[in-house]
């Protein structure tokens, strides 16, 4: 199980930590926040593309693959809250560097949606909400 703990410090900046490492989000200036670091939805999809880049240099490590670097560029754009139909869209563009035949990138694509994070966002969520 992850354990996460966010707090308030200031305004909307907010510190995260797992007891190891600390993180810090916070809202732009013109919602009332300070903007000293990435709001939310950032930090969302940047948890989406760093666990891709991790997960496609692990792979190619174990197969002894050339993989010399993995560049991720993660839009979203996220759905209407005034509009049911609405849907979140998040992309997700992927550039492999380094010497790599056209089957062993093939593969890396195909591998770059079955990160842990991808699949969560993929697949059915609960959230329960308890005030304590």
């Amino acid at each position: 199980m992850i354990d996460v703990r966010v707090k308030s410090t200031e305004g909307f900046r907010t510190e995260v930590t797992n007891g190891r490492h600390t993180a810090v989000a916070d809202e732009p200036v013109e919602v009332g926040g300070a903007d000293s670091a990435m709001k939310p939805t950032e930090l969302l999809a940047a948890s989406l593309g760093t666990c891709t880049a991790i997960t496609l240099q692990m792979y190619a490590q174990r197969k002894d693959w050339p993989l010399e670097g993995v560049q991720v560029r993660v839009t979203l754009d996220p759905a209407d809250p005034k509009d049911p139909e609405s849907v979140t869209r998040m992309r997700q563009e992927v550039a492999l560097e380094g010497p790599l035949d056209d089957a062993q990138r093939e593969r890396l694509h195909v591998i770059s949606g079955r990160c842990p994070v991808h699949r969560m966002l993929d697949g059915p969520i609960e959230i329960e909400e308890v005030l304590v």
